[in-house]
């Protein structure tokens, strides 16, 4: 798999960037993405949406995923997973995966 820059739709298969990580901060004692000379701090919600973007989930799926799991409303999660999503692609942490055989 390779990365490139995404467009988030509900047909994406979002991963981390390459140069982002998500690891848990033990002296913060939270989740945090790193990237070279800055920490981002997202929310539990965003943490449980990062930990699904593992490129092969779609977006699609992770919007059922949490729906189903919060017994919520699919349009509603759906709203809030692609805005969360867009603005972290648009920051550069997000990326498309994609098979190299393509």
């Amino acid at each position: 798999m390779r990365n490139r820059l995404i467009d988030i739709t509900e047909g994406s298969h979002p991963v981390l960037a390459r140069h982002a990580k998500l690891r848990f901060d033990e002296t913060r004692q939270r989740w945090v993405i790193l990237v070279p000379e800055r920490v981002l701090a997202p929310d539990d919600i965003a943490v449980e949406i990062l930990q699904l973007c593992d490129g092969v989930r779609s977006v699609d799926a992770i919007i059922d995923t949490l729906a189903e799991k919060y017994v919520a409303d699919r349009v509603l999660i759906a709203t809030d997973v692609i805005a969360m999503l867009k603005d972290l692609a648009e920051k550069g942490f997000l990326a498309e995966a994609q098979d190299t055989k393509s």
